[in-house]
């Protein structure tokens, strides 16, 4: 990545985090700079001069950069660390009002709320899924059955939640399709049943643009996500794509709560016995 290019992602960051183009123009310009004045600013940052004062003290009021009362006024932007932090602070006091606003609102109750027993909903994105996958973990109350088809999916985050759950002494079978998986898996989680599964089917034939099983999991035997993908996919992050399901007389439960445990002796299944 040239210069240019981390310049650039660096502008569209800060904007993400609330900065405005010129704001991150300048601040970025600053963090080149030991001190600037508001026309060496200008030059570097391509901001207009005239807009550069703005854009300066916002970041002030920002805490993002500091002011010397000379003449010219000279500029600089605060430490990398301590620009993070402020930033992060910003951002994750941004996330708890919104998380309080969003569980302030009152939920409107739809007249089949009360009827609708099994529910079947679709997630995209590598993200959103691994996110779902951690809270279905965390929220498991018995049994939590893991399949791991893409080897990719074996984070430290995922050993961690998995961790979690066996130290709330629950139920918990991890399945690998490969040796090198079920290897990782045994690794990671020693005190945990893991087994090597023979559904070779789940990553199907090695062709190009063939859809493959990526994660099955199922929760308390009610709740399952089965996660696919496209293994030459280029985009990592937004490759994957899932369906999530919920109920206890969900057919498609039952069905994969037995493909889960496919190449368990029967003795080995906690869901016998």
């Amino acid at each position: 990545m040239t210069q240019e290019e981390r310049i650039s992602e660096a502008i569209s960051l800060l904007q993400e985090l609330g900065l405005k183009e010129y704001e991150a123009r300048c601040f970025l310009a600053l963090t080149q700079l030991s001190t600037g004045t508001a026309k060496e600013i200008h030059e570097i940052s391509e901001v207009p001069r005239t807009r550069v004062y703005d854009a300066i003290g916002v970041l002030e009021s920002e805490g993002l950069v500091e002011v010397q009362h000379a003449s010219p006024q000279r500029f600089r932007a605060v430490g990398i660390a301590e620009a993070t932090r402020t930033l992060r602070r910003k951002y994750d006091t941004r996330i708890e009002t919104l998380e309080s606003n969003l569980q302030t609102i009152e939920r409107r109750k739809l007249e089949e709320d009360d009827t609708q027993l099994q529910e079947v909903w679709s997630l995209m994105g590598n993200e959103a899924i691994e996110s779902r996958t951690l809270d279905l973990i965390d929220e498991a109350e018995s049994e939590i059955a893991l399949l791991v088809v893409d080897e990719e999916l074996l984070s430290e985050t995922l050993f961690e939640h998995l961790e979690a759950a066996r130290e709330r002494e629950l139920s918990i079978l991890l399945g690998g399709q490969t040796e090198s998986i079920t290897a990782q898996l045994g690794t990671g989680l020693p005190n945990v049943r893991t087994f090597e599964t023979g559904l070779d089917w789940l990553t199907g034939p090695a062709v190009a643009h063939e859809v493959a099983i990526s994660r099955i999991l199922l929760v308390d035997r009610e709740t399952l996500l089965i996660g696919s993908y496209y293994p030459d996919a280029d985009d990592e992050k937004a490759r994957e794509q899932a369906v999530f399901a919920r109920g206890l007389e969900n057919g498609i439960v039952v069905l994969l709560r037995r493909l889960v445990s496919a190449g368990l002796a029967p003795s080995n299944d906690p869901g016998n016995g």
